[in-house]
């Protein structure tokens, strides 16, 4: 099977993954008006991730890429958010933490491509329309998956209160949140400074992960499943998919695989590289290291 042949069908299964997800959330909102619907934010999401790549593949550019999904989360949940009438507290939170998080996250990569000019992942899938594609639908599919907690216990016509699980949650998220921005931030500041291609980040917290940021990622994720929890019922407790797609796609696809494989081919022959990369976690951070130095 060509590579061509292969990115259409995966574009395919994208979207039928979509369409079983929307069945997710169709028993939390019969009684609201179908353009408010779950499934209607899924459908949403495909079609911001189709306008854009239209003029994406004919510029032959993925500097929008990054914007646009976090923008879709930001479109999503407020739509969700203003389309209920009663609106709990665990709403509005919900509500401002995923805009909080799409806002810097989108503005961060935005500013990084501006920067960078040009991102790895799409030196070839841009020229091929159908693997250009696969990376704009697969971004459907992220915005869809890892917002559907968020956005089921806010559609969600019961009473969603805030126990001891959304305390929980919250400090959860901003635990994560809070690795994210600072990692980001010393990443940003190492780039800054230094050359890349001799010499590699080891300091702060990423001297106790080789990948805090994703670290922090996955983190703010789960906090945003438990602060929803306790709105479930039946089917919806399936949404725990939201943090456990997040890891998978971190950890087993486009994240940290990728990541690791460049840094060996760029470091591989530096002994300091090494070292650091056999005493330190590749996710999960050793805090014990910070009380050792």
């Amino acid at each position: 099977m060509n590579k061509e042949l292969r990115s259409a069908l995966t574009s395919i299964v994208f979207l039928f993954c979509i369409f079983l997800l929307s069945f997710l959330g169709s028993n939390v909102v019969s009684t609201i008006q179908s353009i408010n619907s779950f499934a209607f934010l899924l459908l949403l999401s495909v079609i911001i991730q189709v306008i854009f790549f239209i003029p994406s593949f004919i510029l032959k550019t993925e500097k929008l890429y990054d914007l646009i999904g976090s923008t879709t989360y930001i479109i999503v949940i407020t739509i969700a958010y203003l389309s209920v009438n009663t609106k709990t507290a665990t709403d509005t939170i919900l509500f401002l933490f995923v805009v909080l998080w799409g806002t810097r996250l989108g503005t961060y990569l935005f500013r990084r491509i501006q920067r960078d000019s040009e991102d790895v992942r799409f030196e070839k899938a841009k020229r091929n329309f159908f693997w250009f594609l696969q990376y704009w639908m697969g971004q459907a599919l992220w915005v869809s998956i890892t917002s559907c907690a968020a956005v089921i216990s806010i559609l969600n016509t019961e009473p969603n209160t805030l126990g001891i699980n959304g305390i929980i949650g919250i400090l959860i998220w901003l635990i994560g949140f809070s690795f994210e921005v600072i990692a980001d931030f010393q990443k940003n500041n190492f780039k800054k400074a230094e050359n890349t291609n001799d010499k590699f980040i080891s300091d702060g917290l990423w001297s106790i992960s080789r990948h805090p940021n994703y670290f922090g990622e996955i983190t703010l994720w789960i906090g945003i499943y438990i602060i929803s929890y306790t709105s479930f019922s039946g089917y919806e407790y399936l949404s725990i998919v939201s943090p456990i797609f997040v890891y998978i796609l971190l950890t087993r696809m486009s994240g940290i695989n990728m990541l690791e494989k460049i840094a060996d081919e760029r470091y591989g022959n530096i002994n300091s590289y090494i070292e650091y990369k056999n005493n330190t976690p590749i996710l999960i951070p050793n805090i014990f290291k910070l009380f050792n130095k």
